[in-house]
């Protein structure tokens, strides 16, 4: 069962190939479908065509069905029947998209984009996502509103930042409850100093990085040990399986 209900599926998440999936249309039954009708469902995936020199073809995915366009996947509105897919409707949901994802603005001489995600409509700048409160309206936001969202989320950022060390994979943040550490993506818990007391940011801020490696290390033994790689196993060569000798015969 996927998550628009009954479906097939060839292969398996662990093949090399990604695994293909049809949606089971109403009418068909999970119980009662026979091979032969499974494998009609996945004709009518596959490409039909080309669309500035990028190929285009209708699949279903773990999500529901798509339209691949290149290397872009481009949703297609739940309720559509995919054999109504042909090329021309492909086109439109594709040039819906781009139009979708175009530039609404530039700040700083970048490109702004805007979306609706999980937790509701955003704009995105430089990889930065930017929640947009009910108060603007977001179907006809202004330069200036987006210059207020943006400039918003840029000093939040750059408060929360005391030491960054991408190298490292290491940075040290300002919480709710005073500073930590995050190495890779595990949050590291600050001890407290000689006096009992928590670490102010202006404290934090003149740790080394070797002072900040130490507090990991206590809290993660080993976090900084370097791992041997283990040697490739290597096949084992197939046997050749002896050929019997036949027994000399007997001389009567």
């Amino acid at each position: 069962m996927g998550r628009y209900g009954a479906m097939v599926q060839i292969g398996h998440a662990d093949d090399e190939e990604k695994p293909r999936f049809a949606k089971i249309p109403t009418g068909q039954s999970i119980e009662t479908i026979t091979y032969d009708e499974a494998m009609d469902l996945f004709k009518m995936q596959g490409s039909f065509g080309q669309y500035e020199d990028k190929d285009v073809s209708v699949g279903i995915g773990r999500f529901g069905p798509y339209v691949k366009w290149g290397e872009e996947f481009v949703s297609v509105p739940r309720g559509t029947d995919l054999s109504s897919v042909d090329l021309d409707k492909a086109i439109d949901l594709i040039n819906e998209k781009k139009k979708a994802d175009a530039p609404i603005a530039q700040y700083e001489d970048k490109p702004v984009t805007k979306g609706t995600g999980r937790f509701g409509p955003f704009i995105k700048w430089e990889g930065m996502f930017i929640n947009v409160p009910r108060r603007y309206n977001f179907e006809a936001l202004s330069q200036a509103d987006i210059k207020e969202l943006i400039d918003a989320k840029v000093k939040k950022e750059a408060g929360r930042y005391i030491h960054q060390w991408p190298e490292e994979k290491i940075v040290v943040e300002n919480g709710r409850w005073g500073p930590f550490i995050k190495f890779g993506k595990k949050p590291v818990k600050m001890p407290r100093k000689a006096d009992d007391t928590k670490y102010t940011a202006e404290e934090a801020a003149a740790l080394t990085l070797d002072d900040v490696k130490k507090m990991i290390e206590a809290e993660i033994p080993g976090a900084f040990a370097k791992k041997d790689k283990k040697p490739a196993a290597k096949k084992a060569a197939a046997k050749k399986s002896a050929a019997k000798k036949s027994s000399p015969k007997k001389k009567k």
